[in-house]
């Protein structure tokens, strides 16, 4: 399973480095922070707890630790906020270049600076 989490991982980053359009540039990187969210869900998940939900208090249990799943959650919330202002920011750039080729976007910047 854990070799399936870096593929996902791997994958999102490959796209990330060699896809031209902002927007699949976008979805690579979201690929890649859902890969390592997977993977620390993954590696949380293999030993034997419980959640801290303690339903006969005369039973001793080996309750999970709940900050990994705080820091995971919020990871979640910051990559959905992450992803949606560079969406945004793809909006804007496509609107004054008429494209999402990271190539031409560069190009037409340096003959704008001229």
């Amino acid at each position: 399973m854990h070799l399936l989490i870096l593929a996902t991982i791997f994958i999102g980053f490959v796209g990330l480095l060699v896809k031209r359009n902002l927007v699949m540039k976008i979805i690579s990187m979201d690929v890649m922070g859902t890969g390592v969210i997977s993977f620390f869900v993954y590696l949380s998940s293999r030993s034997a707890r419980v959640p801290p939900i303690v339903v006969d208090p005369n039973v001793e249990f080996h309750i999970a630790d709940p900050v990994p799943q705080a820091v995971i959650l919020t990871a979640i919330v910051i990559g959905f906020s992450i992803l949606a202002i560079l969406l945004v920011y793809v909006m804007i750039l496509s609107k004054r270049f008429a494209t999402l080729d990271t190539e031409r976007i560069e190009r037409r910047m340096r003959n704008w600076n001229r």
